[in-house]
């Protein structure tokens, strides 16, 4: 594995604070494998026999409604843990995963993960610790699609994606707008119409990158309650 791979690994909340002989054991002699965009990790309803850390690169879960259509529940990326819960009780995927850039993952066996859970309880602690951060992340994107518009959705996601502390930044789109915007609950054309509004704001959209002069100004949108409702008024 290489050196910028186990810093990912050990940035993972399951994985803090643990130490090498324990996660040594945790992964085992698993290799690190480089998947296309595209490639189907798992899918919905399948045996959940490993779950999975991102070393690089982006993949998405979600599942299939009866219209055909995707319901995306995360999008996850370096550093990130997916489909831990699945070993517990009826041990089948809940959805599927996607790469949706090239990526490169590692898959952890559940059998040898629950064996470390009832004889490590540190590790179990970071288990309830990872799965807390899960829960988190999912009421905050909750919160963002439930109380506020399309456009403030998108510039909040546009500012997790600048280094922090950054008064301007250069962002690369990490995956296609069309699962940006399913991912903000936006239509499409919606989603094009708020990256034309945001040159007001400094905001240009350059092929795949995301030019923004000025952060603060970008964040403001995004956290203020009072915001106009710009799909309504303006879109």
């Amino acid at each position: 594995m290489k050196s910028e791979e186990t810093e990912a690994l050990r940035r993972a909340h399951l994985f803090k604070g643990l130490s090498d002989d324990v996660l040594q054991n945790i992964t085992g002699n698993e290799p690190v494998r480089l998947y296309p965009k595209g490639k189907i990790l798992f899918q919905q309803g399948e045996e959940a026999d490993h779950f999975y850390v991102i070393l690089t690169g982006w993949v998405k879960l979600y599942r299939q409604l009866p219209s055909g259509d995707e319901a995306i529940l995360h999008i996850f990326t370096t550093g990130d843990t997916f489909a831990e819960a699945a070993m517990f009780g009826d041990h089948k995927y809940p959805a599927t995963a996607e790469i949706v850039s090239e990526s490169r993952v590692l898959a952890i066996n559940c059998n040898r993960f629950e064996r470390i859970l009832r004889e490590t309880p540190n590790v179990a602690m970071r288990m309830l610790a990872s799965t807390s951060h899960h829960l988190k992340d999912l009421v905050t994107e909750i919160e963002q699609i439930k109380g506020r518009n399309s456009f403030q959705r998108l510039a909040y996601f546009l500012v997790k994606m600048c280094p922090p502390n950054a008064n301007s930044a250069v962002v690369k789109l990490p995956y296609e707008k069309s699962l940006i915007a399913s991912k903000l609950a936006i239509q499409p054309e919606s989603l094009s119409r708020s990256l034309n509004k945001m040159r007001g704001l400094g905001v240009k959209c350059v092929n795949d990158q995301i030019i923004i002069s000025d952060v603060d100004a970008l964040r403001e949108i995004a956290m203020d309650d009072d915001v106009e409702d710009r799909d309504q008024a303006q879109l």
